[in-house]
């Protein structure tokens, strides 16, 4: 996974951003977790982390922030539970869902439960931002330069890839995907 390369560059905090600047980032995926929490501060939050729900629970229990970015699947749960958890504590909180999983029922089943929108990682913290900050009735537009749909296949299978230890057998097994298949994906450069 990755935030974007422009996500580490440097920038004077956003006077749009509200006086409550508070902002939990619930990610499993530490060196993600780590560049995406310095991206946002670099854009005027104040964030704290966590690396499961237990732990993201803890953390709007102690006190709720005006934020959340939680990525859906955690090792001790979903993430769901915590943007649950914050809109019961602070209704005007607003949260968003990163999955590498997307699909729309569990999108729609997000929005329900309190989340403002559900991001597909890797994610750009402009989008992060861009969402988090939005108007209610405005919708963002959409990035002038997303990722091709090659590059997401290629991102979903490096990060399973990864999960399995670097085990081609049991990645190509949990892809549903032939063996060679497989070592040819991995032995080519990512596409753009």
């Amino acid at each position: 996974m990755h935030v974007a390369a422009n996500a580490s560059v440097e920038r004077a905090p956003r006077e749009d951003v509200p006086g409550d600047r508070s902002l939990l980032i619930v990610e499993d995926d530490r060196s993600f977790l780590q560049r995406l929490a310095k991206a946002l501060e670099s854009r005027g939050f104040t964030v704290t982390t966590a690396e499961s729900v237990a732990d993201g629970l803890a953390h709007v229990e102690r006190a709720a922030p005006a934020f959340a970015v939680v990525d859906m699947r955690l090792g001790d749960g979903n993430g769901l539970d915590v943007i649950s958890a914050l809109k019961k504590r602070r209704p005007d909180a607003r949260g968003i869902i990163l999955t590498g999983y997307g699909n729309i029922a569990t999108a729609v089943y997000a929005v329900k439960l309190g989340a403002v929108d559900y991001l597909a990682k890797p994610v750009d913290a402009d989008d992060v931002v861009a969402v988090l900050l939005a108007k209610d009735d405005k919708k963002i537009e959409p990035p002038e330069n997303p990722m091709s749909a090659d590059r997401v296949r290629w991102e979903h299978i490096q990060r399973i890839y990864e999960l399995c230890g670097r085990n081609v057998s049991e990645t190509a097994r949990r892809l549903n995907m032939h063996r060679r298949t497989l070592q040819r994906i991995l032995a080519k450069r990512a596409p753009r």
